[in-house]
């Protein structure tokens, strides 16, 4: 996958950070120097480096999958999910703060924004663990031949970043920390109602009913549902196919006045189907096996 940056004509570089202020989330940028400029594009161009290595062809993210703790993966930067990225990556006038910094315990990001000389913007975004104020600093450096306790507050930039966001797409490096940058659990949650809404036009023979009372207060089902809605698969699905899966794998439903419904104990059994999760294997004649898939990848046709 091709990155629309060219880190070989880098025009301009903010920093900045996000804070935690009360019950909202904001960011603002930071002034800082030539050098430290210079130490965040190595930073991204290492981390894009680091993805190259990783895959050159990165699937596209969904909540529902299971991911390593460093894993390429890709989301359309239009994507609901990636509307906290895509604001903050496409934000002009971002405040400057001068005082950002004075509380560290507030930050939970910082972030660098490119401009290269064609004008296109790569925004960089790392959550904050390792930078934070050593506010109670046992650190000494080698001052006049003596050494000395130093008095100011340092801040460690980290390796790498957590994503990299171009104009197109959101790169993700670690996806529990894209996770975190766009609250991905409240988002999900959100979109139940709408998710549900979606799926219903294309599956009008399933009661949704206490699917999505039931997801509405479980995440990993929301997840379910937003990946089933991203796949855009929904539409053919056929009835008596949907019973016999269920059947074959475990998930009861019962069929009253011509729709589905599906029990409570059930309702994740019925989307791990519906997001092909579940399946059955007849290695030995005889004897089905059903299992579920924590991860899952379609596996194209050969000749």
């Amino acid at each position: 996958m091709k990155l629309e940056f060219n880190f070989g004509q880098v025009s301009t570089a903010e920093f900045g950070v996000g804070r935690d202020d009360g019950d909202e989330q904001t960011f603002c940028l930071v002034a800082v120097d030539g050098d430290v400029q210079t130490a965040l594009g190595e930073i991204a161009r290492a981390t894009w480096e680091t993805l190259q290595e990783l895959s050159k062809s990165p699937s596209k993210y969904e909540p529902s999958e299971t991911y390593a703790s460093s894993a390429y993966v890709y989301l359309p930067l239009s994507d609901d999910l990636a509307k906290p990225i895509r604001e903050l990556h496409q934000a002009n006038n971002l405040p400057m703060d001068v005082n950002a910094l004075k509380d560290p315990t507030k930050i939970f990001c910082y972030f660098v924004r490119m401009t290269d000389k064609q004008g296109r913007r790569l925004t960089g975004l790392r959550r904050a663990t390792q930078f934070k104020g050593l506010l109670k600093s046992r650190l000494i450096r080698l001052v006049s031949d003596a050494l000395k306790f130093v008095e100011d507050r340092i801040f460690k930039l980290d390796s790498d970043f957590d994503l990299l966001v171009d104009d197109k797409n959101v790169h993700i490096f670690r996806p529990s920390g894209f996770e975190f940058a766009c609250k991905l659990q409240d988002a999900v949650l959100a979109a139940v109602p709408e998710n549900v809404r979606a799926i219903r036009s294309d599956l009008e023979f399933v009661d949704f009913d206490a699917i999505e009372d039931y997801a509405s207060k479980h995440s990993r089902a929301a997840r379910y549902l937003a990946s089933i809605r991203s796949q855009n698969e929904t539409k053919n699905v056929n009835k008596g196919s949907l019973k016999k899966l269920c059947k074959k794998t475990g998930v009861q439903v019962k069929e009253v006045n011509g729709k589905l419904i599906v029990e409570k104990a059930h309702v994740m059994g019925f989307l791990e189907v519906l997001d092909r999760r579940r399946y059955e294997v007849e290695l030995v004649k005889g004897s089905p096996e059903q299992f579920k898939a924590h991860s899952r990848r379609r596996i194209e046709a050969r000749s």
